[in-house]
């Protein structure tokens, strides 16, 4: 049906049989944005808030959720993963904390969904850390910046 992979021949959603694929070094980074107001960086920054250290709950965050993906998106398949970091910038003159994650697995399927995953909760736990001073705030552009190994091969975002 159209090329989904995660479609039957009837157009019933089923989970991608990959057993018989080969077991390859998958790696996928996501990145993403929150945007705040000036005043909730210069808290985020001089740890300032009431919850703690916003920048290291929500990378512990963004590992735990790339470690949940399977648990949250119906049709991922539950991986051992071998890596995951997390990182966070700010950018105070753009008010911006940037988010970047990059997985790792040898498996018979990618780490995409485990990476853009792990950007998503750390922005959300931004946001959830920071909702009491700046509810304006936004999560923009979550998105897959590169993937490597497997049969499809590698991509780099523009």
């Amino acid at each position: 049906m159209s090329g989904f992979t995660h479609f039957d021949a009837k157009g019933n959603a089923h989970m991608v049989d990959v057993g018989f694929k080969d077991e390859t070094m998958r790696v996928a980074t996501a990145k993403g944005s929150v945007l705040v107001a000036p005043e909730t960086m210069r808290l985020i920054q001089d740890k300032g808030l009431k919850k703690g250290d916003v920048l290291a709950v929500a990378q512990l965050a963004g590992i735990m959720g790339a470690k949940k993906a399977p648990d949250l998106i119906p049709l991922c398949h539950p991986l051992a993963l071998s890596s995951v970091s997390v990182e966070l910038d700010c950018d105070p003159e753009k008010s911006a904390i940037g988010i970047t994650a990059t997985c790792k697995v040898n498996s018979r399927t990618g780490v995409e969904m485990e990476a853009m995953t792990a950007v998503a909760v750390a922005a959300l736990t931004i946001y959830d850390m920071c909702k009491a001073v700046d509810r304006g705030m936004r999560l923009t552009d979550i998105r897959l910046t590169h993937k490597s190994g497997g049969k499809s091969g590698s991509y780099e975002a523009a």
